[in-house]
């Protein structure tokens, strides 16, 4: 069995960890270990090799991605200068260019 922390609501020492949370099958009660600090590290944005991406960095494509509602395809190796971050599912707002205005995942780029 792992080393999880007793239940902070019932005190329970039956606690499991489930998706990055840790629950207690006795009251029900979800929660994290994480403090303040360490939620702010993890807000940071990187790309598909762990490196930090920052507002104005030149990316490149790893994937070919099929461009929806179109048959258009950015092709691996894509250059991407001046990329701006945004919060969401697709963190990055850049223009492709032969393409326009886009939205990507930072899992499919890496920085130059």
């Amino acid at each position: 069995m792992g080393d999880y922390p007793n239940c902070p609501g019932c005190n329970s020492e039956y606690t499991y960890a489930d998706r990055g949370l840790f629950v207690c099958p006795e009251c029900g009660h979800e929660w994290t270990t994480l403090t303040d600090e360490d939620s702010g590290s993890d807000t940071q944005i990187r790309d598909a090799n762990g490196n930090p991406l920052a507002d104005g960095d030149t990316i490149s494509v790893i994937k070919d991605l099929k461009v929806k509602g179109t048959s258009l395809v950015v092709k691996v190796g894509t250059k991407v200068r001046n990329i701006r971050l945004v919060d969401g599912d697709h963190d990055i707002d850049c223009k492709v260019e032969g393409i326009g205005a886009m939205k990507l995942k930072s899992e499919f780029v890496r920085k130059v």
